[in-house]
């Protein structure tokens, strides 16, 4: 797959033009930017890679010192390995010996601690290719997503920033070294500042080689773009790295100005860290774009089942489901990931498969559609990704919007889009309406909308179900939104007004009492956009949503 690592043609001194940078003056700019990020390390020569001896305690935001509060709610035997300030958690080691039972007593005891919100294992987090012997054919992948057309408009600007997070990237191939950050980036594994891949770690490269690389330079192959990269790495030689590694990678790459963060890994299961840390991001307005797990299974992975991140699918040539891609409500958007074409160490190309292909699709796509349309938010970035996918003819929950289209997302005026709707003008099928008659007064002229679901916010997060709406009335005057659900539970009703999916951070408006009937009442100005949030903090059951809106 990979001819020999580059080290092995200048006798084992792996010093190129491009890496000086990370021993002179530019180790001071990447200094800098790891002292501003909040990271540190409690404990000196800290092991890269998975650590299955950590557990991760998440701290209160009253608490001011977070390795102190660490120590001070640990066992005796238990010591604090490394902290992050900025996403308030540090990693407690427990002996290696320890057993099960003891395991379950150091969990009771810290989270017994007022000053904890939470604390789980310090689980590994792995890449997320389907191995395949290579091939060196013509690419399909950015034909596949209509890349020609979009590059008549724009290859991507290098004002956009792309990091990709995974095994470290060879920045100075010829088919990337012209796209890569000034600042290259930041290593997590081996916490020494230079984010090169060790031998056989191919994976990163190959990543950032399908989200960026030289189009039209005569070199290789073509990134979906040419926005700039940022080469981040978190998971080691075997394609495995701690979470903790990987939250600190997503902080970073935030800090450091990441327009859009790829992440081409994951984990079974939701974990809060990982959460946090991407909600971060996020905040900090930044697009996450991650891979939904090989399994071929009916299980979208984490961080792509997050409410702040675009998961994303593979897809064949044929525009057929990939067997090996997991499937799910939280699978947003699809892309290839089959056979797909890019770099490897040494180099050299290679076609691999996975999820992990499909994701840079989109984050390329993305970095296109950003570098055209400059002034988009994430949030609208995403939506508008979202918009201008093509449907394949696959289930929902297969491709989400559809396959990312990259000339319909660099071409389509976002000013322009006002969402899917059906031809009865539901916003995406998700509501009923009936007309009452209008006469034009306030009031009287009325368009009812209602939806039913069943949440279960028993488990740690809660589930959350997104309904959108768009107006109906001639002169929108005014509207009510009530939700009734289980007499036991306690279920939270978030709205926005610009169309944007809604989440817990991120509304315009919320009624969040110890209860299970809500209601939210909005005067209308006419040009809304409604997205609506029902959340289940606690309890399980089915519930009702009804909106009520009025014309003048």
């Amino acid at each position: 797959m990979t001819k020999e690592d580059p080290s092995d043609r200048t006798g084992g001194d792996r010093t190129y033009d491009r890496r000086s940078v990370l021993s002179g003056a530019g180790s001071i700019a990447i200094g800098g930017l790891i002292g501003s990020s909040g990271v540190a390390s409690a404990t000196p020569g800290r092991e890269p890679g998975p650590k299955t001896d950590e557990i991760i305690v998440g701290l209160s935001s009253s608490v001011s010192d977070v390795v102190y509060e660490a120590h001070t709610c640990s066992p005796d035997g238990c010591e604090v390995a490394h902290a992050n300030e900025t996403i308030r958690y540090a990693t407690v080691s427990i002996p290696a010996d320890a057993s099960e039972r003891t395991r379950e007593r150091i969990f009771e005891s810290i989270r017994r601690s007022p000053a904890v919100e939470y604390a789980e294992s310090n689980v590994t987090v792995q890449s997320l290719l389907e191995p395949n012997d290579p091939q060196y054919e013509n690419q399909r992948a950015p034909r596949q997503v209509n890349c020609e057309q979009a590059w008549e408009t724009t290859r991507g600007s290098e004002d956009v920033v792309i990091a990709v997070v995974d095994q470290g990237v060879q920045y100075d191939h010829p088919a990337l070294e012209g796209v890569v950050d000034d600042r290259i980036g930041q290593d997590f594994v081996d916490n020494d500042g230079d984010p090169y891949p060790g031998r056989d770690e191919f994976h990163g490269t190959h990543v950032a080689g399908i989200a960026t690389g030289g189009t039209n330079d005569g070199t290789g192959h073509a990134g979906i773009s040419d926005c700039s990269l940022l080469a981040v790495r978190a998971l080691n030689r075997t394609g495995q790295g701690a979470l903790s590694d990987v939250a600190d990678a997503i902080q970073w790459s935030a800090d450091a100005g990441a327009d859009i963060i790829n992440l081409s890994l994951g984990v079974q299961g939701s974990f809060e860290t990982l959460r946090s840390a991407c909600q971060y991001a996020a905040d900090r307005g930044v697009l996450l774009v991650a891979a939904a797990g090989n399994q071929g299974v009916n299980r979208v992975f984490s961080p792509a089942s997050e409410e702040t991140v675009v998961g994303v699918s593979a897809l064949e040539p044929d525009d057929s489901l990939a067997s090996f891609s997991n499937t799910g409500p939280e699978i947003d958007i699809a892309a290839p990931g089959s056979q797909v074409f890019s770099t490897v160490n040494g180099g050299d190309y290679a076609r691999l498969s996975g999820t992990s292909m499909a994701s840079p699709v989109v984050s390329g796509v993305a970095g296109l559609a950003l570098s055209a349309h400059p002034d988009l938010s994430p949030t609208e970035l995403r939506q508008h990704l979202l918009e201008t996918a093509a449907d394949v003819g696959l289930d929902e929950m297969e491709q989400g919007a559809g396959r990312v289209d990259a000339a319909a997302a660099v071409g389509t005026d976002p000013s322009g889009d006002t969402g899917n709707s059906d031809d009865s003008g539901n916003q995406d099928g998700d509501t009923d309406q009936d007309e009452g008659n209008p006469t034009g007064q306030c009031g009287n002229e009325t368009v009812t909308a209602s939806a039913d679901g069943s949440l279960d916010g028993s488990s740690w997060w809660g589930q959350s179900d997104r309904y959108g709406y768009q107006l109906h009335t001639t002169n929108p005057c005014s509207a009510t939104v009530a939700l009734e659900g289980p007499a036991d539970g306690d279920f939270e009703l978030y709205l926005t007004t610009d169309g944007r999916s809604p989440s817990r951070w991120d509304h315009d408006q919320a009624s969040t009492n110890s209860a299970s009937n809500e209601s939210i009442n909005l005067t209308l100005d006419g040009d809304e956009v409604l997205g609506l949030q029902v959340h289940a903090e606690r309890g399980a059951g089915q519930y009702s949503l009804r909106l009520e809106e009025r014309g003048r």
